[in-house]
């Protein structure tokens, strides 16, 4: 049996699911575009540059969901889906995830992305697990903040190992286990499997991946 972990944005995604939402509800109104949409795009180069406080990201990211009911969120989720997400989902990245689905491998998203945003991204490549930043909710409302360890960094580690534990397996549970990724923010986990793959790396990355001698990779 084999372990197959996807990193979602950049990734199995042409884009970023984390700024697109951001975007998009600016676009709606939800959001002041001036004020938002420059802080925006400040984390988004943060995180490229690997200097992102996750914690001031999560306070950015998730006080909107506090803000408006479920439902809203939900309908304005699937608005979301629709004109943002299903157009950048590459034929290649559904392609490999089906192949490794076919295969019998366990296949999970890893992405500090939360749960609200990219669980229904996940569902609709068809990926049973997700391993992602947990918003954290009272009484089936979002509360503004994350619960647990966000799934960044290290953080990916230990929010996989957690769901790992909760299925009765670990690491040597598996023959072969791969992670794709784009980002040098996922060296970490990348590190912990016997397969790395470079997708569309960053130029931090890629040089490492050549020099490991890791594949390097294109879902575009």
């Amino acid at each position: 049996m084999d372990l197959v972990l996807f990193d979602l944005d950049n990734t199995l995604l042409a884009g970023d699911s984390d700024f697109e939402w951001a975007q998009f509800l600016i676009s709606k109104g939800v959001l002041d575009k001036e004020v938002h949409e420059a802080r925006n795009q400040v984390f988004y180069d943060q995180y490229k540059a690997g200097t992102l406080d996750i914690f001031e990201f999560l306070d950015f990211q998730l006080k909107p969901l506090a803000r408006h009911s479920r439902a809203q969120l939900d309908a304005w989720h699937r608005e979301f889906m629709d004109t943002r997400i299903r157009p950048i989902m590459t034929p290649q990245a559904r392609a490999l995830v089906k192949s490794k689905l076919d295969a019998g491998a366990i296949v999970a998203v890893v992405t500090a992305t939360n749960s609200f945003v990219t669980g229904p991204i996940v569902r609709a490549f068809g990926i049973p697990h997700l391993v992602a930043t947990v918003p954290a909710q009272e009484n089936g409302a979002f509360t503004g903040k994350p619960r647990g360890t966000p799934a960044f960094k290290s953080g990916k580690i230990e929010r996989v190992e957690g769901w790992l534990e909760s299925l009765g397996l670990w690491w040597d549970s598996f023959e072969n286990s791969s992670f794709y990724s784009d980002s040098h923010n996922d060296l970490p986990l990348m590190n912990m499997v016997g397969n790395p793959v470079a997708v569309d790396p960053d130029d931090t990355l890629r040089a490492h991946a050549t020099a490991q001698g890791w594949p390097v990779i294109s879902l575009r």
